[in-house]
């Protein structure tokens, strides 16, 4: 076989970043003539992020991965326009990287030839130089292949009908879209499909992808086969299911609080705490942590929850979430010392270490995809409470189509620009409720996922074939 090079160009954004960088170690782990370089992209935006990025290198042990760290833009990335900010100032420090890499394989006897772009779902548009360097393009799809089918549906309906669903902001219309079993509320659509820039921005993304020689998407057949089939089944480049691409290890054994956060879960008994955790944007308002508080201390459930301040805004520029200083100012008057007992209240979580822990029965969670992917692999239980960009869809899924979580709030969002939503104690607590059941037929379907999920990444598997088959393509489309 010819030695290949795929350069990756993963969004900077945790949650991509991770798998993207382990999708390239299983790729080349598969076939000792691939190498991938990968380029992280800088943003002044969050420090914690580049610092994350920059402990890549050093986490990746094999020489056929490199990282090129690319320079900081002379202009910032605006954060109001992030996604087209990233491809607009990165557009000629990539080019610039990609031709050293050129350069290099043409002047050493031996080196692996440009074989392709692997581009995240947000930077699309690169399209267009690895055009330039005469080299196809595959996609890295982050999310699921439900959503995946939502984009090219989108597509499909401005193109074929001119339709836009501006109209719709506040319609209860619903949609049958082929990658949803169900049809699909408007309700639950992304609220960027709602805005004339961002549902153009779907339909571009979603025609750059259709140019492409073939779609990796993190997710596996036996989870999301219909998904799959409906993509399968359309005028698209070949679809590769490779996940579940998670690092399980993450960044748990160094994280500040891990080791009393792991005491605490050893002294609990199994299965019995519900953890709560909403993602690296997840936060809530202080009357709804006291509606969840609430909650939780009626349900009378062990518990272990991530709570974290909402972020504010800084010249103009909407911070992340922070973890309090003092939690008790925004809990109800004597909750931790009534809670004492069963309950431990922590900020940024290790989440893969406490979904992994025998003592964890049940996940609370945003349902965002790399989330939703550890949860199946460990086998906890979800509940669903959906914040922003396609979490109601996955949501949707989750509940009525996988039957994998029960359900507090399906359409509850903090994207759309209007007031958002109070979830009562009431609704809480019955959700938690359902989820702790110890017998629930969900508890079971999510065990069989479970395995699954791990028998897909073993060989002989369907991800590790489909893997297998990738490479196999890659090489021969090689220019």
């Amino acid at each position: 076989m010819k030695k290949a090079e795929l350069v990756f160009i993963p969004f900077p954004a945790k949650g991509h970043l991770v798998s993207a960088v382990e999708v390239a170690k299983l790729l080349v782990d598969l076939n000792s003539n691939l190498s991938i370089s990968v380029l992280i992209i800088k943003q002044s935006v969050d420090a914690e992020r580049t610092a994350y990025a920059d402990s890549l290198t050093a986490a990746t042990t094999t020489t056929r991965i490199k990282f090129i760290h690319l320079p900081q833009p002379d202009q910032d990335i605006d954060a109001a326009n992030f996604i087209r900010s990233v491809v607009q100032t990165q557009e000629p420090l990539v080019r610039e990287a990609v031709t050293k890499i050129v350069e290099h394989s043409n002047s050493v006897p031996g080196s692996p030839r440009l074989a392709g772009f692997v581009l995240d779902l947000f930077c699309t548009s690169f399209r267009d130089l690895a055009n330039d360097f005469g080299v196809p393009s595959y996609l890295f799809c982050t999310s699921g292949a439900g959503f995946l089918g939502f984009l090219f549906f989108t597509q499909a309906l401005h193109d074929e009908q001119n339709f836009e669903f501006v109209e719709l902001t506040d319609s209860a219309t619903e949609f049958t879209i082929p990658s949803y079993v169900n049809p699909v509320p408007t309700k639950l659509f992304p609220s960027g499909t709602f805005k004339p820039e961002g549902f153009g921005f779907f339909v571009s993304m979603a025609k750059q992808v259709r140019e492409m020689k073939g779609i990796m998407v993190n997710t596996f057949l036996e989870l999301e086969s219909h998904a799959v089939d409906s993509l399968s089944n359309r005028k698209l480049p070949p679809i590769y299911p490779v996940g579940p691409i998670l690092n399980t290890e993450g960044s748990s054994a160094v994280h500040q609080n891990y080791d009393s956060i792991m005491q605490w879960l050893d002294q609990q008994p199994r299965s019995s705490v519900v953890f709560l955790c909403f993602g690296s944007m997840g936060s809530f308002s202080a009357n709804q942590v006291k509606e969840i508080a609430c909650a939780l201390e009626q349900s009378g459930h062990r518990f272990l929850w991530s709570l974290r301040r909402a972020p504010e805004q800084v010249n103009g520029k909407m911070g992340y979430p922070t973890d309090y200083e003092n939690v008790a100012e925004v809990l109800p008057e004597g909750f931790l010392d009534r809670t004492a007992e069963i309950g431990k209240i922590i900020g940024w979580a290790p989440q893969p270490a406490i979904l992994g822990h025998p003592a964890t029965g049940g996940f609370v969670s945003h349902c965002g995809w790399n989330s939703t992917l550890e949860s199946i692999w460990f086998g906890v239980p979800m509940a669903t409470w959906p914040l922003y960009a396609e979490q109601q869809l996955n949501a949707l899924q989750l509940v009525k189509e996988l039957g994998l979580a029960v359900e507090i709030k399906i359409d509850y969002r903090i994207d759309g620009g209007g007031e958002v939503e109070l979830v009562k104690a009431e609704t809480i607590e019955r959700g938690i409720r359902r989820l702790m059941e110890h017998d629930s037929d969900v508890r079971k379907r999510m065990k069989e996922m479970s395995d699954r999920s791990r028998k897909a990444l073993m060989y002989g598997g369907s991800s590790h074939s489909t893997l297998c088959r990738f490479i196999d393509d890659v090489v021969g489309n090689m220019p």
